[in-house]
């Protein structure tokens, strides 16, 4: 009877602490939760959603200041990349972005081309470039992609493009999900920092 007693405890005792850890790993992987779009945006939110995309940047080289290699070379999670990667990333997923957006504001619902994320991520120049490259990079990018988003008009981001994997999807969607994914990915690097003391 005890012994069956200790292992049902024990069964129980590992399944929550097998649940603990996926949420833990969930937790890790969206530091400011996973992307929820909305629709329709105020005009209010997309200014708001402009000046995120317009932060980034100097969030992105504030959450890396007076990071050593070491520290660099750091997942962010177990399992995932480094920070010197999620550094490299942002630009890419960023330039990529922007070439979407000017897509759509040029052809009339453009498909769009995917990319293998994972597979850039594992790229020489994305394992072990400076940082400062894609830092420069991004600031450069984002100073040209807010001076195109201050400019649209709510028709222009009501216009829309097709991703093979995704489906049709307006610009405002976009709009939101690049926000989210600057802030989404500087808290996995500022995280990082809280939890080890840096």
């Amino acid at each position: 009877m005890n012994n069956q007693a200790g292992k049902k405890i024990g069964n129980s005792t590992g399944i929550f602490l097998l649940s603990f850890e996926r949420e833990l790993m969930e937790d890790l992987r969206y530091p400011i939760g996973p992307f929820q779009p909305k629709s329709p945006l105020t005009e209010s939110e997309r200014k708001q959603l402009i000046r995120q995309i317009a932060e980034t940047p100097s969030l992105l080289r504030k959450a890396i200041a007076n990071l050593d290699d070491a520290k660099l070379d750091t997942p962010y999670r177990p399992g995932g990349w480094t920070v010197r990667q999620v550094v490299h990333h942002l630009p890419d997923s960023h330039l990529n972005s922007y070439v979407r957006f000017k897509l759509a504001l040029t052809e009339h619902e453009p498909t769009i081309r995917p990319y293998e994320q994972q597979q850039w991520a594992e790229m020489p120049e994305a394992k072990n470039a400076p940082v400062d490259i894609s830092l420069d990079l991004l600031e450069t990018l984002h100073r040209r992609w807010v001076i195109v988003l201050e400019h649209l008009s709510p028709a222009d981001f009501a216009r829309t493009l097709l991703h093979p994997e995704s489906g049709t999807m307006n610009l405002d969607r976009l709009l939101q999900l690049y926000a989210w994914h600057g802030r989404h990915h500087v808290a996995h690097i500022t995280e990082l920092r809280k939890r080890n003391g840096w």
